[in-house]
């Protein structure tokens, strides 16, 4: 690929992957891992930090080079979903890993352009339409009572394209109190004109699941159900001048019960939250002799119902499709981004840099600038360098939160960050190489932190957190080198390495210096006779921090090694496969105390019926 088209911008703009760090998983690539869930694929990643509670995607946070789940942005077709409450939230999308036509992902800050929380990267989730009709199914099954089953339709009328997708997964658990029941509507939809297109995607995700100690390893029989409604339209018009308008409306409910059953006596009920996020933003690029020119602005507005967090209303508000709770607290915000940038290339050499500005209700303007340089040293090297500013807002667990042992802090600022990153690519018909060197300096980073003779956490801006560390990663297609008739189609690697220090060490911190320190990605994709598909990955990590247990002691983590293999048998209509993961048997948690799953088989079957 020479150049991405990044849809994560609410503008055209083009990030050429010569200038950026950038990570495309195919359509072909995802369908290949037999994953179970979005979060399976993102594991692969090899700079993501994906820390798991439970299985099959129930919940995940999502780090990137060294970050919190809070610091990265997620996007649906160029949508933001970032849940305003709390990052656990971010990853409940109404979309089955099978309807998934790329994941694109930014390594590093993007805020010049996408805005606030794309501190340290960002994720967009494309899904499409297609010009074929066809039915799409798949039914999977596996130990512990796992049922995965995904429908869909790909059907047109004259110029409009529609895909429909349901699903819905399943499980016994485990182990105790880690049953889930997950399930998933999505449609969108797109209409081409001479000179436009107008897209729509629509989406409506439930969960259930036991939460095994997940925010507390002192409360095992935790539970949570969650409801998440999305809906963004979007209109693009024009050649020479491209102008891209769009809204967008996100919703967000959720019950939380630290017991799910048999309730200590001076339990006083389950948190309720719904949060809504609605914006209109538009966006306008103009191609002249001098470069590409852009300009866009995004005004948004978050708010929170909820018995935990915001301010008091004075009154209660009946909990919808919930009989037994009440609203009594709430708060908003109104934000507003405004951003220009230009891109221009000057012979061998790529200059792109502009500015964002925010503001939000509650602070004043904040200024955001960046600048991306490549290089071109051969038809296959590419050197490049950037240097970006960036910012995450609090979110209103950070600001209200409170119970005996965490406290919010309504004064907390913005987060903010400046990250400079050097880095080569090479890149030709046989294989793929990329080599980055980071370092971020955090400024003002939230924080749940305490002195050491203290049990309460309180949230602070701690004053700064320098972060460094190197990717690497790449691709040998080993059919383009060999032979077509090759078995091993590809071979996939990477490392990567981060090391963090904060000025504040008087402090104990409890999540800024949890991360992934070392991280080792290998991967095989290999087809026999043209039918038989066989895909292997490995990681190896080690992560730097530590996590109390029962008895309040802090335990490192350990280092872990987790191996996947699926094989599958493909013919025209349907194919096979049976799935592995974990093979090793690995015991290991990804946050806390929380124990993820041993191994682990499922097999399943899929088919696409054009008609």
């Amino acid at each position: 690929m020479s150049e991405i088209e990044i849809k994560a911008s609410r503008s055209p703009i083009t990030y050429y992957e010569k200038s950026r760090s950038l990570t495309i998983v195919d359509e072909k690539e995802i369908k290949a891992l037999q994953a179970t869930s979005i979060i399976d694929v993102l594991e692969y990643v090899g700079s993501l930090d994906v820390r798991q509670r439970g299985a099959a995607g129930v919940q995940a946070d999502i780090g990137m080079r060294g970050s919190s789940n809070e610091q990265v942005l997620i996007l649906v077709n160029g949508a933001k979903i970032n849940d305003p409450q709390t990052g656990h939230h971010n990853m409940n999308i109404p979309i089955d890993v099978n309807d998934i036509k790329r994941i694109e992902i930014l390594h590093g800050p993007g805020a010049r352009i996408y805005g606030a929380n794309a501190y340290s990267g960002a994720i967009n989730i494309i899904t499409g339409t297609s010009e074929n009709k066809s039915v799409n199914a798949s039914l999977s099954a596996g130990e512990y009572g796992l049922i995965s089953g995904n429908a869909s339709l790909n059907y047109n009328f004259g110029v409009l394209k529609n895909f429909v997708s349901v699903s819905k997964n399943i499980c016994d658990g485990y182990i105790e109190n880690t049953d889930f029941d997950i399930n998933n509507l999505f449609y969108h939809s797109s209409i081409d004109f001479a000179k436009s297109k107008m897209e729509f995607q629509a989406g409506y995700n439930q969960k259930e699941f036991g939460a095994n100690s997940f925010y507390t390893v002192k409360y095992p029989n935790q539970f949570e159900a969650t409801k998440t409604t999305f809906v963004n339209a979007r209109l693009l018009t024009g050649n020479k001048i491209k102008f891209k308008p769009g809204v967008y409306w996100r919703r967000h409910q959720d019950r939380f019960e630290l017991f799910r059953d048999n309730p200590a006596s001076w339990y006083t009920g389950h948190n309720y939250h719904l949060t809504d996020v609605m914006g209109v933003d538009a966006s306008t690029s103009f191609t002249s002799n001098y470069g590409i020119s852009l300009f866009g602005v995004d005004f948004r507005y978050d708010k929170i119902l909820s018995n935990k967090l915001g301010e008091d209303m004075g009154e209660t508000m009946e909990v919808p499709g919930e009989p037994d709770g009440l609203f009594t607290k709430s708060t908003h915000r109104e934000n507003i981004n405004a951003f220009i940038d230009h891109k221009i290339q000057l012979n061998k050499l790529d200059i792109s840099g502009g500015i964002m500005t925010a503001w939000n209700s509650a602070y004043s303007w904040l200024f955001y600038p960046g600048v991306d340089l490549s290089y071109k040293l051969s038809n296959t090297l590419n050197l490049f360098a950037s240097a970006n500013k960036s910012l995450r807002l609090p979110t209103y667990t950070e600001l209200y939160y409170a119970d005996p042992v965490n406290i919010g802090n309504k004064n907390v600022k913005p987060e903010e960050a400046t990250t400079f990153e050097v880095g080569i690519k090479a890149k030709n018909e046989y294989f793929s190489n990329k080599l980055t060197f980071f370092n971020r300096l955090g400024k003002n980073t939230i924080d749940w932190v305490k002195n050491p003779d203290s049990l309460v956490w309180e949230v602070m801006n701690i004053s700064k957190i320098n972060t460094v560390g190197v990717e690497f990663d790449g691709k040998v297609l080993m059919r383009k080198i060999i032979s077509e008739k090759f078995p091993i189609n590809y071979i996939s690697y990477g490392y990567s390495y981060i090391t963090q220090s904060k000025q504040t060490e008087e402090l104990i911190s409890k999540y800024a210096l949890d991360y992934l320190k070392h991280k080792i990605f290998l991967g095989l994709n290999a087809e026999f006779c043209k039918k038989i598909g066989l895909n292997v990955n490995g990681t190896f990590q080690k992560r730097e921090g530590t996590y109390s247990d029962l008895t309040n002691v802090e335990v490192p983590y350990p280092s872990i090694v987790l191996l996947d293999a699926s094989v599958s048998y493909k013919t025209k209509f349907f194919s096979v496969f049976v799935e592995c993961s974990n093979i090793l048997n690995e015991q290991y948690n990804d946050v806390g105390g929380v124990l993820m799953p041993g191994r682990w088989f499922k097999t399943g079957i899929s088919t696409n019926i054009p008609f």
